[in-house]
């Protein structure tokens, strides 16, 4: 449907419900129309769910159309994608999108871009004008600015979200986005990974189809390379891996330096170097002549700085060798996720599947194909991850209606009404009611721990790792994994755990290959002897959320830690989001 039959319908919505008081032609246009059918229609605009992917460099929000097909809800601008940039223009004021982008030419130092790759960052914080902002609540602007142009072209107000996650984000990652979403004021039902989103989009379009395939999902700001069965009725992730400091914006980084190095190399003595308006604005050269590049051999720039002006050529082939490395990178891990599922016993993989906006990219098709042997398949991969994101919006609304409905779920109409009340096909309700998605754990969790050394050793002190309980490509939900420890001295009365996650491309003990993510502390025990037994249990759940409990065994005092990012309470994110709603934009 276009927008004005979207208007019309609505109209015609809203004139059944109340032929006396809506108005064929009313003042304010579509915009009225819209805002009377919603006010007309209140348990619809609720009930629906949308999804959301948040993106490094772009955003967008999906919803499922009343033929059951995925739809992308365009900005103000009428832009599918939303940059995901905020400049913060004044105390009071904000704007997000392609306006905030280009911002960065004249006024880096408002400009806040690719915030992403911050989520989960302990000790992060952005002044502006006097104003303090986490990565959680710039991440929350973004989110804002999505449901307004929701809002505004459709009529409807969002509540229930889910948002989008790379497959390799850990705890942290995954909590700060949750919180990103309580503080724009939604309900955020579930994080979904994005290789997943774009596995039911895919399940989607060949529903009958048995296969195990590959995602190569690249985007502007993470890399994940996922191994996914797609078998009738569900989605299993067999294992991932990835990074999230591995997307498009490190090749558009690459550009930049190869443009200022030009630069510098005809006028040395301008000082172009060192001027952060002029990188900032060969990064919006660079992500122009990249997409030029997917089309064309040869690009060029007339790039200008204090009078100064060099014509800059780039050919693919440049630009392929000063970005081989980064690609090198890609398949380096595509090829570790590739022999761990074979470890799983996967021994064929059907297809490969290229997801997100950097893959268009001819050389990552290309190196594929000469690498593994695969001719990858390109599916709406600008798009797939937002579209799979408003099928798992209907999931995941279906699976906590049946939860509620537990005793008579298989009532007669109890589908019919919910069809009618996501204003979807009732095909599409039965479908995501037995439809199944199983995750995995992206990355190993454990505790830090003591460990002595050989007696025989000149030291003889032994040193401090992680004790990994959960790892990674464990199946979701994980069962509970107990491990018992001992205090390491003497009278202690307060045993302290600390919670770590793998931070390196591999699993390893070492403290330098993890990350402290969480802590806990039992008080007050009586004194205990060296060797005193410690159980410690992990466990996650089917989205991601860690749980982890420790026992003293003598007392049987117990501790269950919840991990807080950034030690925001729910107290803190209402008063975040009583700030944020006082910006202007």
């Amino acid at each position: 449907m276009t927008m004005d039959d979207n208007a019309r319908a609505l109209f015609q919505r809203a004139h059944e419900q109340d032929p006396d008081h809506v108005e064929f032609d009313p003042p304010g246009g579509l915009a009225a129309v819209y805002e009377r059918a919603a006010a007309l229609s209140p348990q619809r605009a609720q009930t629906r769910a949308y999804g959301i992917d948040l993106g490094t460099t772009y955003s967008c929000i999906s919803r499922i159309d009343s033929t059951g097909e995925a739809m992308i809800i365009p900005n103000r601008a009428g832009e599918t994608k939303t940059p995901s940039v905020v400049l913060f223009e004044s105390r009071g004021t904000v704007l997000v999108g392609r306006k905030a982008k280009n911002a960065a030419r004249t006024v880096p130092n408002l400009v806040v871009k690719n915030i992403k790759r911050r989520m989960g960052m302990k000790h992060v914080e952005l002044a502006h004008h006097g104003v303090t902002y986490t990565p959680e609540t710039v991440s929350a602007l973004i989110l804002k600015d999505l449901v307004r142009s929701v809002r505004e072209s459709t009529g409807e107000t969002v509540r229930d979200v889910v948002i989008t996650v790379p497959a390799y984000f850990g705890v942290a990652e995954r909590q700060a986005t949750r919180i990103a979403g309580e503080i724009a004021g939604l309900n955020v039902m579930n994080l979904v990974p994005e290789p997943v989103a774009a596995a039911m989009y895919y399940s989607a379009l060949t529903p009958a189809a048995n296969r195990t395939f590959l995602v190569y999902d690249l985007g502007g700001g993470t890399f994940d390379a996922t191994v996914i069965r797609l078998v009738r009725g569900a989605v299993a992730v067999v294992c991932t891996d990835g990074s999230q400091f591995l997307g498009g914006m490190d090749w558009d980084e690459k550009i930049a330096m190869h443009l200022v190095n030009r630069f510098v190399a005809e006028v040395p003595h301008a000082g172009a170097e060192d001027s952060v308006e002029f990188l900032q604005d060969m990064m919006l050269v660079a992500e122009d002549m990249k997409r030029e590049l997917t089309q064309r051999m040869i690009t060029s720039r007339v790039i200008s700085f204090d009078g100064h002006s060099v014509l800059a050529e780039l050919t693919r082939a440049e630009f392929e060798e000063i970005t081989a490395r980064l690609l090198q990178q890609t398949m380096d891990l595509t090829e570790r996720t590739i022999a761990k599922a074979r470890e799983t016993g996967v021994d064929h993989i059907d297809e490969v599947i290229l997801v997100g906006g950097s893959t268009h990219m001819p050389a990552v098709a290309a190196g594929i194909a000469a690498r593994f042997g695969f001719a990858p398949q390109r599916k709406d991969p600008d798009m797939a991850v937002a579209k799979g994101a408003a099928l798992y919006a209907v999931y995941e609304t279906v699976h906590v209606q049946q939860d509620r409905d537990t005793s008579d779920h298989q009532r007669p109409g109890l589908s019919s009404g919910l069809a009618d009340e996501l204003d979807i096909p009732l095909a599409t309700v039965e479908k995501m009611r037995n439809f199944r998605v199983i995750s995995v754990v992206p990355r190993a969790f454990g505790v830090k721990v003591f460990v002595e050394g050989d007696p025989q050793s000149p030291e003889g002190t032994g040193q401090l790792i992680v004790w990994h309980l959960l790892h990674a490509n464990t199946p979701l939900p994980t069962a509970r994994y107990t491990c018992q420890f001992v205090t390491a001295v003497d009278n202690q009365q307060e045993i302290y755990i600390e919670i770590w996650e793998q931070a390196s491309d591999l699993e390893s003990p070492d403290l330098a290959d993890n990350k402290h993510v969480g802590e806990g502390i039992i008080r007050q025990l009586p004194p205990l002897r060296r060797g005193s037994p410690v159980d410690v249990t992990f466990q996650m759940d089917e989205v991601g959320r860690l749980f982890v409990e420790a026992i003293e065994l003598r007392s049987g005092q117990r501790l269950s830690i919840e991990l807080q990012i950034g030690g925001m309470t729910p107290q803190d994110i209402a008063h975040v989001r009583n700030t944020i709603e006082t910006l202007s934009s």
